[in-house]
């Protein structure tokens, strides 16, 4: 559904959970940076902006239509929380970080709207309402944070970033294996159309593949070398 009210175009989060920042153990945590979820009122109500539906109105607004790509971080999220990696309990968390410095933590337990459209009309609705719960229970699915996102990381964290322009190729089983077990892994990977990850808080940098891949794509690399290696079928 969509609000009758816009969301407010510079978002003050409320406070975090204490339970959220640092918390320890082992997982993995998976950011997608600079993801395009930009509402504007287009018709009757307000809408995530993308290119194929709103090519004119971003256009009669000075902006190209192929930065619009909300498509992205929805593959994105369903390569990762339908990832098997994901239902054996290892993901501790998923962050989603906007091109407008909004930052959204996203519970493992969540089931995302298989279709566009779905996800789109709740993303409207969580940048209005800056959470979403369950509607089973009290855990908050869907939170609008505070950043920067690595207050959230674990102490001793393995920050990994990936980008197609990174400096090295790495055999992705391989870099997999060789990560320590006891310590707590993010992956970086980027959520917009083109460019890269400039993310200073990522210890490597990385390509896994001498082709250029989509985000799903390089998401499910990493997932299924982990599922490999910790026997999750």
């Amino acid at each position: 559904c969509v609000p009758r009210h816009p969301p407010t175009g510079a978002m003050e989060a409320p406070e975090p959970d204490e339970d959220l920042e640092g918390t320890p153990g082992e997982g993995f945590i998976f950011v997608l940076e600079k993801a395009t979820l930009e509402t504007a009122k287009v018709g009757k109500g307000y809408q995530i902006l993308n290119c194929d539906d709103h090519a004119n109105f971003l256009r009669r607004h000075g902006k190209d239509p192929a930065n619009y790509r909300p498509d992205i971080v929805h593959q994105e999220l369903l390569a990762i929380l339908d990832s098997p990696l994901n239902k054996a309990g290892r993901v501790k968390a998923v962050f989603v970080h906007t091109q407008k410095n909004v930052l959204i933590r996203i519970s493992p337990h969540t089931r995302i709207p298989r279709t566009f459209k779905r996800f789109c009309g709740l993303m409207v609705q969580l940048l209005q309402k800056l959470s979403i719960r369950a509607s089973n229970g009290p855990e908050k699915l869907f939170k609008v944070v505070k950043g920067p996102v690595t207050k959230y990381f674990p102490a001793g964290a393995r920050r990994v970033g990936f980008s197609f322009s990174a400096p090295e190729i790495k055999d992705m089983k391989t870099y997999v294996n060789a990560l320590p077990d006891e310590v707590s892994v993010v992956f970086t990977v980027g959520a917009m159309s083109h460019g890269k990850i400039e993310s200073t808080y990522v210890d490597d940098f990385i390509s896994v593949s001498q082709y250029p891949l989509s985000g799903a794509c390089c998401i499910s690399r990493i997932t299924n070398c982990l599922e490999n290696k910790y026997d999750i079928v």
